[in-house]
């Protein structure tokens, strides 16, 4: 068996389609009309209720039990590009977690929160061009050397 997609609900698959394209660079695999799928894995769907079998009013906005994320190896960038879409809703500012991953967190035109978060290889590479070690980076981002090592190699 193997992992093929998550499937998002869309009110309008066009404004959905759209927006993930510009926004993040998102390259389309397959488009069934009402169904569209990108060559990373996730899928949206209009109609989502009738794919289910789900009543119109089953179908939750801004559930806020999941996120969609991304990694971005420019994320000074895409914090510039993010600016030119003035009707996100943010869950709050830019915040750098305990381990040195730079992330931000919003809501998508159908209120499922994606999180862009910094590349975690250029954190760890961020870390050691500062001058520390690979047992300190280990410990900072509690993370053993032996998967540090497999990302930067990755």
């Amino acid at each position: 068996m193997k992992y093929s997609s998550t499937v998002i609900s869309v009110a309008d698959i066009n404004s959905a389609r759209k927006f993930y394209e510009d926004l993040f660079g998102l390259e389309v695999f397959q488009d069934y009309g009402k169904n569209i799928a990108f060559t990373c894995g996730l899928a949206l769907q209009q109609d989502f209720n009738w794919l289910v079998g789900l009543s119109k009013d089953d179908i939750l906005n801004k559930s806020n039990n999941m996120e969609i994320c991304f990694e971005e190896q420019n994320f000074d960038d895409f914090l510039n590009k993010l600016k030119m879409y003035p009707n996100i809703k943010y869950l709050g500012d830019m915040i750098e977690h305990s381990w040195g991953q730079r992330v931000i967190r919003f809501y998508d035109l159908d209120g499922h929160i994606v999180e862009v978060g910094e590349d975690m290889k250029m954190v760890v590479n961020r870390f050691l061009a500062s001058g520390m070690t690979m047992e300190e980076v280990s410990a900072k981002m509690d993370v053993s050397i032996a998967d540090l090592t497999r990302l930067l190699n990755s």
